[in-house]
């Protein structure tokens, strides 16, 4: 399968199927349904400094063709994921990407020096959490204060590092271009979207939270065009994500800008969802004459 292998700010996954932070744990549940090793890489569940027993429930609410969480980045914090996940995942035969989170800049920081001395092979970055010195803004809506976290943890480690971009702005594109200027290796998008339910009875929102994150095929044609305009902005490796469910939806965000592709909420309905993408993703580049997955990336024709 050597026509999947995509490389992506020098690492070399073996295809470009990688499992989405948040959904996958780090991965010990799903190594009992197959080899780890099938998929292109793991991004492992979003790490803060300290652990994060994460918001009070509900936490969890449906949407159509969705899903609304507010999980809060629940996590046993970078210390436990360093002392009782990486051994066990560095035998796994996968990149193992790992994602971290932050109230501050110095969060972050702490968390990318700790994880910089280890078999992770790649840090992406999340900047959708609220800066708790800004009054709550999340990192990823300001162009300025993205670019401080990625100039702080570009400093803090010699990994690649993938910026994780936010959907809730105006332009995305400028918030790419702002990481790109401070160091980032590459940028993976598009992360949540904000969204609400509401219980008609008790006239309160389902989450406790009050709003969540939106995933799932619903968010799909919004990530395909913010991909697009990204791939369309900077020079960075761009990772897609947002509602991939099949490897047709795989196709179209490589033609869209992608690299590589992240899966996740899929895999909730569907444990096998990355394998079955990644499986149709050979027989279409075998079809099509691909010499690598990679010809696809980016060849949209548009109007």
């Amino acid at each position: 399968m050597s026509r999947l292998s995509v490389n992506i700010a020098g690492v070399e996954l073996k295809n470009p199927v990688i499992t989405a932070s948040g959904t996958y744990g780090f991965g010990r549940e799903y190594s009992e349904f197959y080899p780890l090793s099938r998929l292109g890489g793991i991004s492992l569940k979003g790490t803060t400094a300290a652990p994060r027993m994460g918001n009070e429930p509900p936490r969890i609410a449906e949407t159509p063709s969705g899903i609304l969480n507010s999980i809060g980045l629940q996590n046993p914090g970078v210390d436990a994921l360093i002392s009782d996940e990486l051994d066990w995942l560095s035998k796994q035969d996968t990149v193992i990407i790992a994602n971290i989170a932050g109230s501050s800049v110095d969060d972050y920081s702490a968390v990318a020096e700790k994880l910089d001395k280890t078999c992770v092979d790649m840090i992406e970055v999340n900047i959708s959490c609220p800066n708790v010195k800004k009054g709550g803004m999340a990192f990823g809506t300001d162009p300025a204060v993205a670019a401080a976290v990625t100039k702080a943890v570009r400093r803090s480690t010699s990994k690649p590092v993938i910026m994780k971009l936010s959907p809730n702005v105006t332009d995305i594109t400028e918030i790419a271009r702002a990481v790109e200027s401070e160091g980032a290796d590459a940028v993976s998008l598009i992360n949540t979207i904000t969204g609400m339910r509401i219980d008609i009875n008790t006239r309160r929102p389902i989450l406790k939270n009050n709003t969540g994150g939106m995933s799932g095929g619903a968010v799909f044609p919004v990530a395909v065009r913010m991909v697009n305009e990204v791939y369309r902005s900077i020079q960075l490796p761009i990772i897609g994500m947002g509602g991939i469910s099949t490897w047709q939806m795989a196709v179209e965000m490589l033609l869209a800008g992608a690299s590589a592709v992240q899966v996740g909420t899929a895999m909730f309905s569907d444990a096998y969802a990355p394998l079955k993408i990644i499986d149709g993703l050979e027989e279409y580049a075998s079809r099509a004459g691909l010499e690598n997955i990679s010809e696809l990336t980016g060849a949209v024709k548009l109007w």
